[in-house]
């Protein structure tokens, strides 16, 4: 994939990978200046503030000179083509394939990321790969996706790089999808997902204590996050929990969460528990059992939630998606592997005719 080297219009999909000073990337935006001549930056709640040549904690927002930059703007870590279920998205366009790409960096420090070695990363070899948002587009497009993924990172860090590509996406008439945690302010939170077509938001557990201390960051930005987005009607969003054996997958907290989930969102929205495998920091703890995902499932069955799945681990039963009307399998999934899908065109049960949530058709 090539990129050209000049600039055009600030707000278009094609800024160049260096401005016409050299310097990499694009302006970032939601920032301003302090009166004792920091920048601060107003992307996540960290708000982070800078001085000359100092980065934030995500690393790829950068002070240079009198602006903040997102250093990362039109370099990627890499694209690949998977399926949608793998985001996990299990309500929009099933069986499909999206192209997915991620840059580096996060504003988040969980001890158990699985893709540390871009999360963490504190060079910027690990986005050797130009793509502006155009090309990415066509990309998908020549590929046969019917979506294009921003995640591997969270795409929170890149946001004005996901909402140009997610704009050339929509011009090629493909979705555009978010795998993200959350962790973001109010006035970039709305123009972010306003972007967005759908998206999958991790709830990574439902105490302040966990979040803090296996996160770095707070349970109610990610509650509130949750709570706008699915309330405000431009976005299909699907929530995953991976569940960390004795630290966020006891009966109680799992209750818990799923009752608010129940009394703040309604029973539609779908529901993934995956299963834990050590990894980065957190090697010494044991993976999570199928057992104990399947119990995490009955519990949010039992709350009311309509759309519980489960992930990581041997389960068709639990990956299936089950009309909550009649009992029919709408539609049958192994794995990533997706059968027969009793869906008549407009999304409806072929034996009841319940109209089943999510996005069916592009």
């Amino acid at each position: 994939m090539t990129t050209s080297p000049t600039r055009r219009d600030p707000a278009g999909t094609d800024r160049a990978v260096h401005d016409t000073d050299g310097l990499p990337g694009r302006t970032a935006r939601w920032w301003h200046a302090l009166p004792d001549g920091r920048l601060r930056c107003e992307l996540c709640p960290r708000e982070c503030t800078l001085r000359d040549g100092q980065r934030g904690f995500c690393f790829v927002r950068a002070r240079h000179g009198d602006e903040i930059r997102l250093d990362t703007y039109g370099h990627c870590s890499g694209l690949a083509v998977d399926p949608i279920e793998k985001k996990p998205l299990n309500h929009v366009l099933p069986g499909s394939r999206v192209l997915s790409f991620g840059t580096a960096g996060c504003d988040l420090a969980c001890r158990f990321c699985q893709n540390w070695e871009i999360s963490t990363a504190r060079s910027m070899t690990a986005v050797g790969v130009p793509a502006m948002p155009r090309d990415i587009a066509h990309d998908a497009s020549a590929r046969g996706c019917s979506a294009v993924a921003f995640t591997y990172n969270d795409p929170v860090v890149f946001a004005e790089y996901a909402m140009d590509t997610a704009r050339a996406v929509n011009e090629q008439q493909m979705l555009s999808i978010a795998v993200t945690a959350g962790y973001i302010n109010p006035e970039p939170r709305d123009e972010f997902f306003a972007c967005m077509d759908a998206a999958n938001i991790d709830l990574k557990g439902f105490t302040e204590g966990f979040y803090r201390r296996i996160t770095g960051g707070r349970l109610d930005v990610v509650l509130d996050t949750i709570d706008a987005v699915v309330h405000n009607g431009r976005t299909w969003v699907e929530l995953t929990t991976l569940l960390i054996p004795g630290m966020n997958d006891s009966d109680e907290e799992l209750r818990a969460m799923c009752g608010w989930i129940v009394r703040q969102l309604g029973p539609d929205v779908p529901l993934h528990f995956t299963a834990f495998h050590p990894s980065n920091r957190m090697r010494d703890v044991p993976p999570t059992t199928a057992t104990s995902v399947e119990r995490a499932r009955q519990i949010a069955l039992d709350a009311g939630i309509h759309f519980v799945y489960t992930g990581n681990v041997h389960d068709p039963a639990g990956q299936t998606t089950w009309c909550p009307q009649c009992g029919t399998a709408l539609i049958e999934r192994d794995g990533y592997r997706v059968g027969p899908v009793r869906l008549d065109d407009l999304g409806r049960c072929r034996s009841c005719g319940y109209a089943l949530p999510g996005i069916f058709r592009r």
